[in-house]
């Protein structure tokens, strides 16, 4: 998995056993490679903007190659024989997600791209790869995202308590589970900007140096331009119902540049953001959670921002922020670990996306098979 924080290559080796929500998981390793600050900024000229076709190709083979690699060196720093491997799930990065259909050359069109040529990574691992995920849900009529709750529901269903898994990379999303609930029931959607805002703050306070608010501690001590908050929290994002989903065409290179043409220093625009991202996964919860969670269980990147994590738990004091641990769950690895269910699922012809968070019409296998 690589994510819109473009920070690099989650890897989780999962054994799996049974189907459906009937699934047990083994996670038998997670490694983590950061990307070379020139790939990241080759991804960021190529996000959502006006590009040329030759660095598309070119990356989406380079990303083939880069994801190989990371696939065998974490098999062998963990002791994995990589013969072992029956089947590889990857996401791709996506250099555009547009969901919500526009209008185009006269018709109506939904559209992602997620890049990554899977051919050349079954090619140097010798292992079959499901890819491409979203392009088959937006095609049954589906935001394409979020694909996670999946995951969500095989792990954190419970006949008694009401949960809500949080993950928080570049994006925040949210997979609402009633007590009881069926999959048909569940409810998930993009809150907002997670990191993304923030993290690109931090490059520019840093001169590139740096590319996230380590520990949140400089949102932490800033304080919060009142008037850019609420400013911030209108965007009419927030008042559309799910299912929804956003990405770094709302909330990317274009959005950050307008925070900072204001004049705000890049402090309080961080203790901003962040307190933005912390109001908006609340607002999630609040507006269109229609039971008492009682746990809310965090996962991503953004667990490790200490501010952030405050105050969502200032802003939720009704509600247990329970580790992902005590499921077995790294909290970093567990997108990986996600497009391995799906991927494991999908492969034998079996539905892997949930229409009510997606909004599709139907459950459908997702993804493209590439033989090795």
């Amino acid at each position: 998995m690589s994510g819109t924080s473009l920070d690099g290559i989650d890897v989780a080796v999962v054994d799996i056993k049974g189907s459906g929500f009937r699934t047990s998981l083994d996670v038998v390793a997670r490694h983590t490679i950061a990307y070379p600050e020139a790939v990241k900024q080759a991804l960021l000229a190529v996000s959502n903007t006006m590009t040329h076709t030759a660095p598309i190709a070119r990356l989406s083979f380079l990303l083939g190659e880069l994801y190989a690699e990371a696939v065998l060196e974490s098999c062998r720093l963990h002791g994995v024989p990589v013969d072992s491997l029956e089947l590889i799930g990857c996401h791709g990065q996506t250099i555009f997600h547009e969901g919500e259909p526009v209008e185009f050359l006269g018709r109506k069109v939904a559209s992602t791209m997620q890049i990554g040529e899977a051919a050349v990574i079954a090619e140097r691992t010798g292992v079959p790869v499901v890819s491409n995920f979203r392009e088959r849900d937006v095609a049954a009529g589906g935001k394409g995202a979020p694909l996670a709750p999946f995951l969500d529901y095989l792990l954190f269903r419970d006949r008694k308590l009401g949960r809500v898994a949080l993950n928080i990379g570049g994006i925040s999303n949210i997979t609402a589970i009633a007590p009881g609930a069926s999959p048909e029931e569940v409810i998930a959607f993009d809150t907002g900007p997670g990191n993304m805002v923030m993290d690109a703050l931090a490059s520019r306070l840093s001169g590139g140096a740096r590319s996230y608010d380590e520990g949140g501690a400089i949102a932490g001590g800033a304080a919060v331009d009142e008037r850019m908050l609420q400013a911030m929290l209108s965007d009419p994002y927030y008042q559309l119902p799910p299912p929804k989903s956003a990405g770094r065409e709302q909330f990317g290179a274009e959005f950050v540049s307008g925070l900072v043409a204001t004049g705000v220093p890049l402090e309080n625009l961080m203790a901003t953001a962040c307190e933005a991202t912390a109001r908006t996964i609340v607002l999630g919860i609040r507006k269109w959670v229609p039971f008492r969670a009682a746990e809310l269980i965090p996962a991503g990147g953004g667990i490790h921002n200490r501010h952030l994590m405050s105050r969502l738990g200032e802003l939720l004091p009704e509600v247990r922020i329970r580790p992902i641990a005590d499921f077995g769950i790294d909290a970093d690895a567990k997108e990986a670990i996600a497009f391995a269910v799906l991927a494991h699922e999908s492969y034998r012809g079996r539905p892997a996306n949930i229409p009510s968070a997606t909004g599709a019409r139907r459950a459908t296998p997702l993804g493209k098979i590439t033989r090795a």
